[in-house]
C-alpha cells in the first residue's frame, strides 16, 4: 500500500506525480491519499478540510490502482503527526502488509525534527522523490537521517515485499510545483501558472469556489 500524506492545499502536479511514479514503480494494491486535519508545521492551512478532500478526489479520479481518500487525519483531535497515522493503519492492517510512506526531498531534510522519526522506519518504508543531483552526504541532510536511508536502501522488488524499514529515494522525479506559488496565482490570477501546475478539474474547482483569492 503506497500512503502520500500532506496538506493539498491545493493539490497540484507534483503530487499526482510523485504518485503515479510510485505506482508505477511498485505496483501496490491500493493508494491511499492522508489529508492533513491539523499538521504540526502547517498549522493554518488556507483551505477547510471539505473544499481539500474534494479537490483531492477530482485529481486522482479514474486512478491506475485503487484509491482510498483517508480522512483519519482530519477527524482527529489536535495536530496531526506521521508517526500516529502510521500506527493507526498498522494496527488497522496488521504487521504483514506492505506499507511505503511517499515523501519529498524538502520533507527529508527535516524528517530529523519530526515527532518520534526514528519510529517511522517501524511503521513503514519511506521512499523520497528528488532532484537528479540530490546527495545524502550534501550537509542538507542531518547525519543521522542519512545514515538511516544509507543503511536501510533496497530495491523496489524488496519494498513491494517487505512491510516495513525500508528506503528508496528516486532522483529522477523532482518537480517545481508548490502549493504557495499556486495559491499565489490564484490572488493574481496568473492563469500561466495556474494552467502548468494544476490540474484541470482541480482550477475548475477551485475557480467556482473562489478559493486562494485573498493573501494570508
Amino acid at each position: 500500500m503506497l500512503l502520500l500524506g500532506g496538506s493539498f492545499d491545493p493539490v497540484h502536479y507534483g503530487h499526482t506525480a510523485i504518485a503515479r511514479y510510485f505506482c508505477a514503480l511498485l505496483h501496490p494494491d491500493e493508494l491511499r491519499l492522508l489529508p492533513a486535519g491539523q499538521p504540526w508545521q502547517k498549522p493554518d492551512l488556507a483551505t477547510p478540510a471539505e473544499h481539500r478532500i474534494a479537490m483531492l478526489k477530482l485529481a486522482f479520479a479514474d486512478w491506475s490502482v485503487p484509491l482510498v481518500v483517508d480522512d483519519q487525519e482530519v477527524k482527529r483531535d489536535g495536530i496531526s503527526y506521521a508517526v500516529d497515522t502510521l500506527a493507526a493503519l498498522r494496527h488497522m492492517l496488521g504487521r504483514r502488509v506492505a506499507l511505503v510512506m511517499l515523501i519529498g526531498a524538502d520533507q527529508l531534510r527535516n524528517l530529523h525534527t519530526w515527532r518520534d522519526w526514528r519510529m517511522l522506519f517501524d511503521l513503514a518504508n519511506i521512499c523520497v522523490a528528488a532532484r537528479p543531483e540530490f546527495d545524502l552526504d550534501d550537509g542538507a541532510i542531518h547525519h543521522d537521517v542519512a545514515d538511516q536511508f544509507t543503511r536501510r536502501s533496497a530495491t523496489p522488488s524488496l519494498l513491494r515485499s517487505t512491510p516495513y524499514g525500508l528506503t528508496y529515494i528516486a532522483h529522477d522525479l523532482a518537480m517545481p510545483v508548490s502549493s504557495t506559488v499556486v495559491r499565489h496565482a490564484c490572488i493574481t490570477q496568473d492563469a500561466a501558472v495556474l494552467k502548468a501546475q494544476l490540474p484541470p478539474p482541480v482550477l475548475d474547482y477551485i475557480q467556482h469556489h473562489h478559493l486562494y483569492q485573498t493573501p494570508r
